[in-house]
């Protein structure tokens, strides 16, 4: 998947509108960014609604949507948005113009630096575009800024499309006009310095004043706008009303443009070849990416290129400054000798060291500390210097993780005897890679050797015919991305249909987070079926997440076929799709309904998302005849008992039959069954014993996590939060210890005695970590949060930033839970004798 498509030393566009979807959702027409590739465009076709789409054609709703009011303010804010990004292409046209005019002045003198016709071929038709923009521009500029009900800007819209020829004229050069200003480049050292730094002018409001880019990357801006103007017109149309005058003129203007669009893409050549294949034909690049390669024994972060014949992994080599990067080719495998090992097969792989989760976790809170930093330090206009060594040390731990996360494997072995070793951190992945390779497979193929010298043309071509530039991770993302959503995502799998035959069939969630996807959550296996109705509910949690990934497994059964690796995955996808996380669409109080299509298998689901500050909120329950919401105090009152009878029963459980369970409390419970179990404990139902002893063992451990989070104020209060945060920041030893003391003595009975009930049992739980791989450390990653937690009028007094909740005060709350943890035995009897003298005012 191409996680950020900014070309590292191409962009010139730094602060342009962030992308609409990725690439790989079927709505999204093609656009390749790669500034040496032929220009590849396509139109979105009207009827873009089948396939995947993040919100229904009709906008993100009903009534209120089509408002008039709601969408002239839509209009106002796509065409403000498109506004920006034309001023930032008129000044990237005027920097491409600037050299021509000393370079035709030198031409007819007697020592040219490049001849007219040479100055005509890289410039051809720059000059009549730039124009046909900048009077656009001139004249919608106004209109966008006297907004009102009665501007009209369709004619507008309708002249430009009416000028597409121009564009027509530039892409059958393009390919004439990069090859003639490589060569000279090549043989001229004055043009190939100019060619490689002009100077682009930065938007008005912006505070660069210059950003150097090459005359290759300005050259295929022109072939990117076309499509640009193309989605803008698809989204003016979707919020104009149809009565409106402009209706029909951006209707005709769209009709154009995609008239346009399909004409030339039948023209050009879809990729830029790299070298030809053993039968002749062009060898072209399918696919690319990094993953991560277990190469004797560590972990190495490799770019792999698919090409229509052969798979070579690559690293990209160290270069001085200045000089031109280049590939390092680590290995390749012609398609025709590479193989799937299966399951039986790969156990003498070698296995996969897995990082211990809190490990994982724990890097996530730094980066998230960090990346709260940068934001104080950018809205207290910190130094420069300050906020680049910040953003360092953010990209080196955003970089560990992406290393050392993945763990599902994909295995690919050569024929001829060597076997290599990729791990990922998403199926879906997996699955994209191998059905990319398998589709290339069905031609006849033929198996070869390249050459030294053939093998440097192609490593050599990488670099130029990537797709991906960048490193996924979020610290390379411009400053004007989308940061994602942070918060709580809940979806509903409702069912799904379209299967050929009855199988036991499941469904996998992804999303993405840090910069690459990892799977959320699992539903129950529907037996023996073609329409499978699971409704299961999940609770996911986002970290600047932009994208949800659904994937339809096929239960394997077959015990030849399991594997002893934890993480190998045999189950048989039967389809997988992409919705890209809409904030305006997901951020309402009311389930979002959708479906994705996928393989002719359509899954039904709806979502609907809580931010970070909202998931605070603690709403105390209406009746305080039931457990949840209620204060503990009250609960134990009326149980006459000292520790609440859900604590007590959910615990006993737990020990019983799902302490050795792999992830118990890491892992989700079925959130309908959590309802249930709730619904029963707060009537007080006779039946719970038996409920218990037939439910799932998740879901208990997940009913007892929701009641901590529910109880009207934190188990450890509202009151010594502060405290409980300067308590666990002291360093001397015998003062944090005296302190943290003295606090648990500060709380009510029914909350000391509770939180030490529940101490115990996740010791007893930890104790187990060899089998259930949940540490001390991974329970308090867990519950610290749940315990603890500051109020909401603390909350609101932290929140600058929706992942400045995840950063100090999440890794003091873990802290906070793993002290005790840690602690030898805590008695309650003991802790009220030694009443030291402490003040809590730390």
């Amino acid at each position: 998947a191409d996680f950020n498509y900014g070309a590292d030393e191409y962009d010139a566009e730094g602060n342009e509108e962030p992308k609409a979807l990725p690439e790989g959702s079927e709505t999204m027409p093609y656009i390749d960014e790669s500034p040496t590739m032929s220009p590849q465009l396509s139109a979105r076709g009207q009827d873009s609604g089948d396939g995947v789409s993040p919100t229904p054609a009709d906008g993100l709703g009903t009534g209120g949507e089509r408002d008039a009011g709601k969408g002239l303010e839509m209009r106002k804010l796509v065409l403000s948005g498109f506004l920006a990004s034309e001023e930032i292409y008129i000044n990237q046209l005027e920097a491409l113009l600037l050299p021509m005019k000393p370079l035709k002045a030198t031409a007819t003198t007697s020592q040219p630096v490049l001849t007219l016709q040479q100055i005509e071929t890289i410039f051809y038709k720059i000059q009549d575009i730039y124009e046909i923009h900048k009077e656009f521009y001139d004249s919608l500029c106004p209109k966008v800024q006297q907004w009102d009900s009665n501007v009209t800007m369709g004619h507008l819209f309708q002249k430009l499309a009416s000028q597409l020829g121009v564009y027509k004229a530039f892409v059958d050069n393009y390919k004439i006009a990069l090859e003639t200003a490589e060569k000279c480049s090549q043989s001229n050292y004055q043009f190939q310095k100019i060619s490689e730094e002009l100077k682009v002018k930065g938007p008005k409001d912006s505070k660069e004043s210059h950003t150097s880019v090459t005359m290759e990357a300005l050259l295929y801006k022109p072939i990117d706008r076309v499509t640009r103007s193309t989605l803008v017109l698809h989204d003016l149309l979707k919020h104009t009303p149809a009565d409106h005058p402009d209706y029909p003129l951006l209707q005709d203007a769209l009709r154009i443009s995609q008239n346009f669009l399909s004409s030339i893409n039948e023209d050009i050549d879809p990729r830029r070849t790299a070298v030809t294949t053993p039968k002749g034909e062009t060898r072209q690049l399918v696919k690319d990416g990094f993953l991560v390669e277990l190469s004797e024994g560590s972990r190495k972060l490799r770019h792999v290129f698919l090409f229509t014949d052969v798979l070579l992994c690559a690293k990209l080599k160290k270069t001085a400054v200045g000089k031109h990067q280049q590939y390092d080719c680590k290995w390749y495998v012609p398609l025709a000798d590479l193989v799937f090992p299966s399951p039986e097969e790969s156990e003498h792989c070698p296995q996969v060291h897995v990082i211990p989760d809190h490990e994982l976790e724990d890097m996530k809170m730094k980066i998230s500390a960090i990346k709260s930093e940068v934001q104080k330090e950018k809205a207290n206009k910190g130094q420069s210097r300050a906020i680049e060594r910040l953003k360092k040390k953010m990209f080196e731990n955003e970089f560990w993780l992406l290393l050392n996360s993945p763990a599902i494997p994909f295995r690919i072995h050569n024929r001829n005897g060597k076997s290599y070793l990729f791990l990922l951190s998403s199926d879906y992945e997996r699955s994209e890679w191998r059905e990319a390779i398998q589709k290339l497979q069905k031609k006849d193929l033929q198996a070869f050797v390249l050459s030294s010298v053939e093998l440097q043309v192609l490593t050599g071509s990488c670099f130029k015919l990537r797709t991906v530039h960048n490193i996924p991770v979020t610290s390379n993302k411009d400053d004007d991305e989308s940061p994602g959503l942070y918060g709580f995502l809940h979806v509903i799998v409702h069912s799904a249909k379209g299967f050929k035959q009855s199988a036991n069939l499941y469904c996998t969630l992804e999303v993405d987070s840090f910069g690459y996807f990892v799977s959320k959550a699992k539903t129950r296996v529907f037996r023996d079926t073609t329409e499978p109705q699971w409704n299961e509910e999940f609770e996911i949690e986002l970290e600047g997440s932009q994208s949800l990934r659904i994937l339809c497994y096929e239960k394997c059964y077959d015990k030849t076929k399991l594997n002893k690796d934890n993480n190998e995955i045999v189950d048989k996808i039967m389809g997988k799709g992409q919705i890209q996380l809409d904030p305006q669409a997901v951020q309402t109080k009311n389930w979002h309904m959708d479906v994705i299509e996928m393989n002719g298998i359509k899954v039904e689901f709806s979502m609907k998302f809580t931010s970070r500050d909202m998931s605070l909120k603690r709403t105390p329950s209406k009746k305080q005849t039931g457990v949840f919401g209620v204060k503990i105090s009250v609960v134990t009152k009326r149980e006459r008992s000292k520790v609440p009878y859900i604590v007590r029963q959910c615990v006993e459980e737990v020990e019983k039959r799902g302490i050795e369970e792999v992830g118990i409390y890491r892992i989700s419970g079925v959130a309908t069954d959590i309802q249930a179990l709730k619904a029963v404990f707060d009537a007080n139902n006779k039946d719970i014993l038996v409920m218990l002893s037939d439910m799932d063992i998740n879901a208990i451990a997940g009913t007892l996590k929701l009641y901590f989070r529910e109880l009207p104020e934190p188990l450890l209060t509202d009151r010594l939060y502060p405290a409980f945060m300067e308590g666990i920041a002291l360093s001397d030893p015998a003062a944090k210890e005296n302190c943290m003391m003295h606090l648990l003595r500060s709380l009510p009975d029914p909350n000391l005695i509770t939180f030490l009930f529940l101490l115990e049992h996740l010791k007893r739980v930890a104790e187990k970590e060899p089998i259930n791989k949940m540490s001390l450390h991974n329970l308090a990653t867990v519950f610290g949060p749940t315990l603890l937690r500051p109020s909401e009028g603390e909350s609101k007094t932290h929140l600058t930033l929706a992942s400045d909740i995840w950063s100090h005060d999440v890794m003091a709350q873990v802290q906070v839970l793993l002290y005790y943890l840690q602690h030898p035995p805590i008695s309650f009897s003991e802790l009220k004798r030694n009443t030291l003298y402490f003040s809590t005012d730390v």
